[in-house]
């Protein structure tokens, strides 16, 4: 829109308002959206996981032979010779051994 025929002082306020938009609410905004997709894909990993420790009991496995992604979308192959206890991902780059009923209890609470 243009405002060049408005007063000098409605001028000023729309740049100083444009300013503040361009200068602070857009890049808070892309943080938070940024910040909202970080969570959304923990939630997703945890929903997988759940996916997975559902598959385990349903099939009743005591091994379980599976792949790996070590990142960039390199798999390798694994071989689980007791899934009774599986390590989840508890942040921070911190893993823990968990039965899968403790597995279960912490993605509830994480995703819940």
């Amino acid at each position: 829109m243009d405002f060049s025929s408005y007063p000098a002082e409605i001028q000023a306020a729309v740049h100083k308002y444009e300013d503040f938009i361009h200068s602070k609410l857009e890049p808070d905004l892309a943080q938070v959206v940024a910040d909202r997709d970080a969570i959304y894909n923990r939630m997703s990993e945890y929903l997988k996981l759940k996916t997975h420790i559902d598959s385990i009991r349903s099939q009743q496995l005591d091994e379980l032979e599976t792949k790996v992604d070590l990142g960039s979308n390199f798999y390798a192959k694994a071989f689980v010779p007791d899934t009774q206890y599986i390590f989840v991902n508890v942040g921070f780059g911190f893993h823990l051994q968990m039965s899968l009923d403790e597995a279960d209890e912490f993605i509830d609470r994480k995703a819940g």
